[in-house]
C-alpha cells in the first residue's frame, strides 16, 4: 500500500506525505518540506543592529512576536545591554499574546475539524456557529495584546534594542484586562469542548527540549533543558544540537546526541509543568494530561493548557506593570559588539537566533534554529511506529490519522495553506 498526501491541509505552508508498506512492513515515510528556501541568514547580513528584529519578523506572520523578542534578545546579548523589568515584562506580555494567538487559532481552525468530523473552519461555520463565533472572540483578544504592546497585532513596531519605542497607555491596559477577564466564559467552553474530543492512542517516548530556569514555566530564560535533566546556556546550542540535510526537505531537520527530540507544548509541559498557572494545573487535570504524557495527538491538550496559564499570565503581568506605573526609561547603549545568542518559546517551540556584530554595529554571522525543523525528525519517527498500529484500518482511516498527527506538531512551514488531494496507488 502506498499513500500520498500533496499537499498536507491545514498546516502552515507546503508539506507532502509519503508512505509506502509491503506485506505488512514499512519500507518508506517522508514527510516532504517543499517550501523554497527563503534565505533571511544571508539577506540581513551587513545590516545595522537597528534594522535586524524588523526584518527577521517576517520569517513568519504567525510567529512574528517570538522572532522579533529573540532577536531583540540576541542583539542585546551582542552588544552587552541589560533590560529593565519593565521592558521584561512588557515582553513577556506580547509573548503571551502571541501563544494565544497562535494556539487559538491551531485548536480551533487546523485541529478542531479533525474531531468533528467536517474538512475546514468553512463547514463549521455552517454546523458550529456559535464554536466559531467563540473561536473569533477568543482570537480579537489575543491579537488586542499583541496591538496593545507590540503596536500591531503581527510584525510588532514598537519593541526596539535596548526598549520600547512607544509604550501603551495605563487606560489601555487597563481595557485590555477588562477583556482578558471577560474571555474566561468563552474558554470555559473551549475547554470543555477538548474534553469530550477522543484522542487517537499512541504512545512513542521522545526526548523533550524546552527552555528552563528563573522558577518559570518556559519563555525567554536563559537556559534550556533536555528531558534527562540536563540544563545548558541558551549559548551553548550550536554545540548540543545539529543541523543536518535530508534530501527530502528544503528545511534542515536537527538532532541531539545523534537522535530526535521534539519541542513545543508537549516539551514544555513535560519540563515545565511545575510552573504553571493554578488555573492551568486545574485544567491539565481535567483532560487527563498525565504528568509526562508520550502520545504526541496530546499536544493539542497541551496547547489548551498553555492557552489557560498564558491568559493567567497576562492578567496578573498588566497589575505588576500598572502597580509600578508606566514611564519612559532610556535605553542603554551598547558596552560592546561581538556574539550574542538567545532562546525563546514561540507557539511550535524553542526558537533561537544567534548573532556575531562587527565595530560598526553591522551583523556579519547569523544564525535561527526554528522549532519545525527541530521537531521534523520526530514527526517522522513518529509516523514510522504509528503506521504499522493502523495497518488493520483502510487507508481513508489511516490517512486521517496520519494527517492529525502531523497537525498535533503544528508544523509552520510558511504561512500559506492548500487543497488536500490523496491518491492511493
Amino acid at each position: 500500500m502506498k499513500i500520498e498526501v500533496r499537499h498536507l491541509t491545514r498546516i502552515e505552508g507546503h508539506a507532502h506525505l509519503v508512505i509506502d508498506t509491503e506485506a505488512g512492513e514499512l519500507r518508506e515515510c517522508r514527510l516532504e518540506i517543499v517550501e523554497s528556501p527563503r534565505f533571511f541568514e544571508e539577506i540581513l547580513l551587513g545590516r545595522h543592529y537597528s534594522d535586524v528584529a524588523p526584518l527577521v519578523s517576517r520569517i513568519c506572520g504567525v510567529c512574528s512576536n517570538s522572532h522579533t523578542l529573540v532577536s531583540l534578545a540576541a542583539t542585546e546579548d551582542a552588544l552587552g545591554m541589560e533590560i529593565s523589568d519593565q521592558t521584561r515584562r512588557l515582553r513577556q506580555l506580547l509573548l503571551a499574546g502571541e501563544v494565544l494567538q497562535s494556539h487559538l487559532l491551531h485548536l480551533f481552525f487546523m485541529a478542531s475539524p479533525d474531531y468533528l468530523g467536517v474538512a475546514s473552519l468553512f463547514a463549521l461555520a455552517k454546523t458550529h456557529r456559535e464554536l466559531v463565533a467563540r473561536a473569533l472572540r477568543l482570537k480579537k483578544v489575543a491579537n488586542d495584546i499583541c496591538l496593545c504592546v507590540g503596536g500591531r497585532s503581527i510584525h510588532p513596531v514598537s519593541p526596539c534594542v535596548g526598549g520600547f519605542q512607544m509604550l501603551p497607555e495605563a487606560s489601555q491596559l487597563r481595557s485590555l484586562r477588562r477583556s482578558l477577564v471577560g474571555a474566561l466564559p468563552d474558554l470555559e467552553e473551549a475547554i470543555e469542548l477538548w474534553s469530550g474530543f477522543e484522542t487517537p492512542e499512541f504512545h512513542r517516548p521522545v526526548h523533550s527540549l524546552s527552555l528552563s530556569g528563573q522558577g518559570r514555566y518556559p519563555g525567554q530564560q536563559r537556559h534550556f533543558r533536555a528531558s534527562g535533566g540536563e540544563e545548558f546556556p541558551v549559548a551553548d546550542y550550536p554545540d548540543q544540537i545539529e543541523e543536518y540535510v535530508v534530501p527530502h526537505s528544503t528545511a534542515l531537520f536537527a538532532r541531539m546526541e545523534g537522535g530526535s527530540y521534539c519541542v513545543g507544548p508537549l516539551a514544555r509541559y513535560r519540563n515545565g509543568a511545575a510552573h504553571l498557572s493554578p488555573m492551568a494545573l486545574k485544567v491539565a487535570e481535567a483532560l487527563g494530561l498525565p504528568e509526562q504524557p508520550q502520545n504526541p495527538y496530546l499536544g493539542n491538550h497541551a496547547r489548551m493548557v498553555e492557552v489557560v496559564h498564558h491568559l493567567e499570565e497576562a492578567i496578573h503581568l498588566i497589575d505588576e506593570l500598572l502597580m509600578a506605573g508606566l514611564q519612559s526609561e532610556p535605553r542603554p547603549e551598547p558596552s560592546r559588539f561581538g556574539l550574542g545568542r538567545a532562546g525563546i518559546e514561540a507557539p511550535r517551540g524553542t526558537l533561537f537566533h544567534g548573532y556575531r556584530y562587527d565595530e560598526q554595529g553591522l551583523l556579519r554571522e547569523m544564525d535561527c534554529l526554528i522549532p519545525t525543523a527541530q521537531n521534523l525528525a520526530s514527526i517522522e519517527a513518529d509516523l514510522a511506529a504509528l503506521i504499522p498500529q493502523r495497518l488493520h484500518l483502510d487507508q481513508q482511516a489511516i490517512t486521517r490519522e496520519l494527517e492529525m498527527l502531523v497537525r498535533a506538531y503544528d508544523p509552520c512551514i510558511s504561512c500559506s495553506t492548500h487543497l488536500l488531494d490523496v491518491r492511493f496507488c
